[in-house]
């Protein structure tokens, strides 16, 4: 038998809307007491002074980017979910544009299998999703029936991760996944309108000299997807929202009661294209980050419910592959050992955020996106949390980080607050 006591720990539960310090009992990877004040059991018992730290569910990560199988040298699988856990993300949804794609069950199941025979752990559950086009090219449809029978296997559901340019697709799409009941995600993005842009439009991208994407690259697309959804009545994920004006059209939508959820990223939080002006190839993105409204709007976004949740799109490249001019750099950044930590201390320490708030938008609410239980701290549950050290200094550097990869605006900075402990039913 294998068991923990924390001792007066700050138990929040979003599930719940529990906030409250207590003392909890790990058995054997189930909760088995929680309350004010437990006893020391009798037998063999590991005791942590949790005094100062918080226990929260596992989080769960919407989409981000698996460089293997495709490009190891970024990233290995081991390495990625390493990562996952050592950012507090016990659900971790990946996209499906590796190299082979996702697009056959044979490749979800290599995948899969490849991650049960790693020997790290604990490890996070890999949450895949399938292509809805053949190699992720917008073109053609995979057999999507024969995709969604995987669902059992923890498919997070439909996607190409990348914009889908013809609207004649994209309606055919929705009308056939309808009565398969899997989640879908589409990223709202006209290209043609975006075209070369590295930056959100606005006066400051004209001040750097950049190539400004118009917010119409975005809500044009958004707006025409909008309409499908009304037409289709298909349940649809909004992926990677980054204005203002998106922003008002899904609330708009939402109050007619459209069958819509919407994402945005951390990166889009905490930075806009002001912080652009440094010319760090670490802030070129995918969508790019938006202006300092768009980023006030996506803020409140995410505390009202209106973006349901915050996902990481956690995209590492070689020191060779970002080290480069602002204009050349490829966009994305990794994020899933940061993101907590960082969003933590910019919203809820400085009170803007409640913990409550800030769980919900990555662990509650994009389970829910996925039509997935959520992870409870409740007696009698199996145990998916993390413990978290608000008060933790530590420097992001390549021997604090699982990933080998070094793109971010955090390198060489230190965090406060940091991870220190993930139970995965293994006690």
């Amino acid at each position: 038998m294998v068991s923990t006591l924390l001792q007066q720990v700050r138990l929040l539960d979003p599930s719940s809307q529990l906030d409250q310090v207590t003392d909890v009992l790990i058995v054997d990877g189930v909760f088995q007491a929680i309350a004010p004040h437990l006893p020391v059991p009798s037998d063999a018992v590991e005791i942590i002074d949790a005094t100062g730290k918080l226990l929260a569910p596992g989080l769960v990560d919407l989409y981000s980017h698996s460089s293997d199988p495709g490009h190891e040298s970024r990233e290995t699988l081991a390495e990625l979910m390493a990562g996952a856990i050592a950012g507090g993300f016990t659900r971790l949804g990946i996209l499906p544009n590796t190299r082979p794609a996702l697009d056959h069950p044979g490749t979800l199941r290599h995948l899969l299998d490849r991650a049960c025979e790693l020997p790290t752990k604990p490890q996070p559950y890999l949450l895949p999703w399938a292509a809805l086009t053949q190699q992720t090219q917008g073109e053609k449809m995979t057999e999507l029936a024969e995709l969604v029978q995987m669902r059992s296997l923890s498919l997070a559901g439909l996607a190409d991760g990348c914009p889908l340019t013809n609207p004649v697709l994209v309606r055919r799409l929705l009308e056939y996944v309808k009565p398969l009941n899997c989640p879908v995600a589409l990223w709202p993005c006209d290209q043609a309108l975006a075209g070369d842009s590295i930056a959100r439009d606005g006066a400051l991208t004209l001040m750097a000299g950049l190539t400004g994407s118009p917010v119409a690259a975005e809500t044009a697309a958004l707006a025409a997807l909008l309409e499908l959804v009304r037409e289709t009545g298909t349940p649809v994920h909004l992926m990677r929202i980054s204005t203002e004006r998106s922003v008002e059209l899904i609330a708009q939508a939402q109050a007619t009661g459209l069958p819509i959820t919407a994402s945005t990223t951390w990166m889009h939080l905490l930075f806009s294209t002001q912080d652009v002006l440094s010319y760090d190839p670490n802030l070129r993105l995918a969508p790019p980050l938006g202006n300092p409204s768009d980023q006030a709007a996506l803020i409140e976004g995410v505390k009202t419910g209106v973006i349901d949740a915050i996902a990481i799109d956690h995209t590492p490249y070689t020191y060779e592959e970002k080290t480069v001019a602002f204009q050349d750099a490829p966009p994305g950044v990794i994020g899933l050992e940061l993101a907590f930590a960082a969003l933590w201390q910019r919203f809820v320490t400085a009170e803007q955020w409640t913990a409550l708030e800030l769980l919900q938008a990555l662990s509650l609410r994009p389970a829910q996106c996925l039509d997935i239980p959520s992870s409870r701290l409740t007696t009698g549950q199996p145990v998916e949390a993390f413990l978290f050290d608000p008060e933790l200094v530590w420097p992001v550097a390549k021997d604090t980080l699982r990933s080998p990869a070094m793109n971010t605006p955090f390198w060489g900075q230190s965090l406060q607050g940091k991870v220190v402990r993930v139970w995965m039913g293994d006690g």
